[in-house]
């Protein structure tokens, strides 16, 4: 069963019913669920062969209106939220550096149905998959809008870790802003000589390590366009040469460089439309 269902199966079996008002708020505590994974995929270093850290302390920005409805349960919500990080976490085989905390904040500047999710890595007392502590960064701490910290030393023995963590920061989310899910963990770099593929959405890349990539609007998807216009598994990009990709019966169909179809050949450069969202496919050699 996936991280998701058992989250809402955990929600739905709370003492009286307590979040029966909050599933009728315009957005909905399985799309922060879902938020909060991209994020760890987004913002996830490789420290060694053997470890990936990613954020542990999340703000979760909501309209007046969705914090008025969801502020009363925040405390109870956030526990459920963090546990539901710990349990992805565990199954994308990620490492924290510090407890997991998930706050919720009111920001005026959204509408009601949208929310943006900001992170940041906070060092604690405890690593959170064993072993000893994780080093604390030095200077400020990233997210919340200020400057990347400085990364932590890696362990002795450990090969070099990059010089700083991917981009973070805050990132539009729910219906009317599309966004995509982190696919598998972060790939090794493809060997010199090897056609390297990926995709962009919205500025954002995603990188294709395996010869097929689904894209949907489920959580199940391999890349999720958080569009109303796409379905669930909306379409399959296959990779090789040529590469191809197919529509896997989806109720609007595919845009492939003008033309509606059901499966086309792919090209560097080729824009492909589902529902109102648009993706720039890439390839290139070495």
């Amino acid at each position: 069963m996936g991280v998701l269902k058992k989250f809402e199966q955990r929600l739905e079996g709370l003492v009286n019913g307590t979040f029966a008002k909050v599933f009728k708020s315009e957005v909905q505590p399985v799309e922060i669920a879902g938020a909060l994974q991209r994020e760890c995929d987004n913002n996830a270093t490789i420290w060694n062969r053997d470890r990936t850290v990613v954020p542990n302390d999340f703000i979760v920005e909501l309209s007046a209106p969705d914090f008025e409805r969801l502020s009363p349960y925040s405390g109870q919500l956030g526990d459920e939220l963090a546990g539901m990080v710990r349990d992805y976490a565990k199954q994308q085989r990620y490492s924290f550096m510090g407890p997991i905390k998930v706050h919720l904040e009111k920001a005026d500047d959204l509408d009601t149905g949208l929310y943006r999710v900001r992170s940041r890595t906070l060092a604690g007392s405890t690593d959170q998959q064993g072993g000893p502590p994780a080093p604390a960064p030095a200077g400020r701490p990233g997210g919340y809008g200020y400057p990347p910290a400085a990364a932590p030393a890696a362990p002795a023995g450990a090969p070099p870790m990059p010089s700083a963590p991917p981009p973070g920061g805050a990132r539009p989310g729910g219906y009317g802003y599309p966004q995509p899910a982190g696919g598998p963990r972060p790939a090794t770099p493809a060997a010199a000589g090897r056609t390297r593929y990926w995709i962009e959405i919205n500025g954002t890349r995603h990188q294709i390590s395996r010869a097929t990539l689904v894209l949907g609007r489920s959580t199940e998807a391999d890349v999720r366009i958080d569009d109303p216009g796409v379905s669930r598994r909306h379409c399959e990009i296959r990779t090789g040469t040529p590469s191809t990709i197919q529509d896997l019966g989806s109720t609007n169909g595919i845009v492939v460089d003008g033309q509606h179809t059901t499966r086309a050949t792919l090209r560097d450069g080729s824009r492909i439309v589902v529902g109102n969202t648009t993706i720039l496919y890439r390839q290139a050699e070495g």
